[in-house]
């Protein structure tokens, strides 16, 4: 098992102004989706983040742009992630890009073009 630390980063839009409510729904189906993926890549990598506290980070980008940018380039360096689209059943037409969840994986692979952004 690498000594690398082990963790899940969300990357939520800012823009978008959601509720409390919402936003903490789309970062709860950012985690679940990429934590999929992540296991299905990697199963040792998942059941050692499962083992040692779960780290998860949310971070903020500014719009939809940035943040389909994020997800082209985990998709790009093999790192399992998950492009959260809501259904638009409350506060946001359908099809809108809300949130990327990433890992959980190696915390330096994550953190290679991650780390210029901000604290949600």
């Amino acid at each position: 098992m690498p000594t690398d630390e082990i963790k899940q980063v969300i990357i939520v839009r800012k823009d978008l102004e959601m509720g409390k409510g919402k936003l903490a729904a789309q970062v709860a189906h950012a985690s679940l989706m990429s934590y999929f993926e992540a296991e299905r890549n990697d199963k040792k990598i998942t059941a050692s983040w499962l083992g040692s506290g779960e780290k998860k980070i949310v971070l903020k980008v500014n719009d939809e742009e940035a943040l389909v940018k994020f997800y082209n380039a985990f998709q790009f360096k093999k790192v399992p992630c998950a492009l959260v689209t809501d259904a638009g059943l409350t506060e946001l037409p359908p099809g809108t890009k809300t949130a990327l969840g990433i890992g959980p994986w190696l915390g330096s692979e994550i953190d290679k073009l991650t780390i210029s952004l901000p604290l949600l």
